[in-house]
């Protein structure tokens, strides 16, 4: 069969899969209501991310079980997360399950060495925490679609993986994009949408780096990862719990203090990823000397508009 057909297929499927999932959705109310926290005034369908595991799937059964590890990892870690977004489960079950999935992810890897436990013990810590943080960042209209795009492009001219699992992880995108995209949109991507397409590119940028040796490849996720890691130092500082819920992301304050449109924000976080990978694969510079210079610019510029903006969302804290 003709790859472009194939493709055709594989859409058209995602298509009808999300469809039949927004019907059965909101048959068993898998909703998100808004409260105190949100970042919506509506109640809109949790969980279209799922297409995002309807794509693994798919790929598998179209291009064949090449890695069987890192499925049944995905497939685990969506089970948990789709049992999340419908009744709230206890953080220790999830935790287990997201260190048991990241275990089968590197068993994938080829990097599950026990005579080096303690290297595979913090890689699996750093990589949980990734994917939570890439959860967290998901609060806004597009921002997950949008900026999981700005990941996968430059992935899709890397190849760390099969370049077939990357398109048709990008087509499943695409798919949620077109329900959540959108000024209203028509549905969220839950825990499972969330949690599922980080676990995706966790793995294609893991193994990027394990082939190249460059660790600087993690700022193929620099603008979320920035956002997410001062946030928490941030809420520390003001001794929060970590695990309420918050308004606190610069995208967030963006988006509801600063009232632009949530498209408009996620566009620039996409962009400026973009921008940012862009640099790491064309600018004739050392990577680790891009990397730091990143990374000064993007602390320094979360702190410049923080100092700037974070007062408005203390006037919201009182006035709530």
């Amino acid at each position: 069969m003709n790859i472009c057909v194939t493709y055709l297929i594989i859409t058209l499927a995602l298509v009808v899969l999300e469809l039949g999932y927004f019907a059965l959705a909101a048959k068993l109310g898998i909703v998100d209501n808004p409260n105190a926290r949100s970042s919506h005034k509506r109640v809109v369908l949790r969980g279209g991310g799922v297409v995002f595991v309807f794509g693994a799937w798919l790929w598998a059964a179209f291009f064949g079980l090449q890695y069987p590890w890192f499925m049944a990892g995905l497939t685990l870690i969506a089970a948990v997360s789709f049992a999340d977004d419908v009744h709230s489960l206890p953080d220790g079950i999830r935790l287990v399950v997201h260190f048991i999935a990241m275990a089968l992810m590197f068993r994938e890897a080829g990097i599950l060495q026990w005579n080096m436990w303690w290297v595979v013990a913090v890689a699996i810590i750093v990589c949980v925490g990734i994917l939570n943080a890439y959860n967290f960042m998901d609060g806004i209209n597009g921002i997950t679609g949008a900026y999981t795009l700005a990941v996968a492009t430059p992935l899709l001219a890397l190849k760390p993986i099969s370049v077939t699992l990357i398109v048709v992880t990008i087509l499943a995108d695409l798919v949620f994009c077109f329900f959540n995209f959108r000024k209203r949109a028509r549905c969220f991507a839950g825990d499972v949408g969330s949690m599922s397409i980080a676990f995706v590119l966790v793995f294609a940028v893991g193994s990027l780096i394990i082939s190249t040796g460059d660790i600087c490849y993690l700022m193929l996720l620099a603008v979320y990862g920035t956002d997410s890691a001062l946030t928490i130092v941030h809420r520390i500082m003001l001794h929060e719990n970590l695990g309420q819920a918050h308004r606190k992301h610069a995208y967030q304050i963006m988006a509801n203090e600063l009232h632009m449109p949530h498209l408009l924000v996620s566009g620039i976080y996409a962009v400026l990823q973009l921008i940012i990978s862009a640099g790491l694969l064309w600018l004739p510079v050392n990577h680790y000397l891009y990397s730091a210079v990143v990374l000064a610019v993007l602390f320094l510029g979360y702190l410049l508009f923080m100092k700037k903006y974070y007062h408005l969302h203390e006037e919201y804290l009182k006035n709530n």
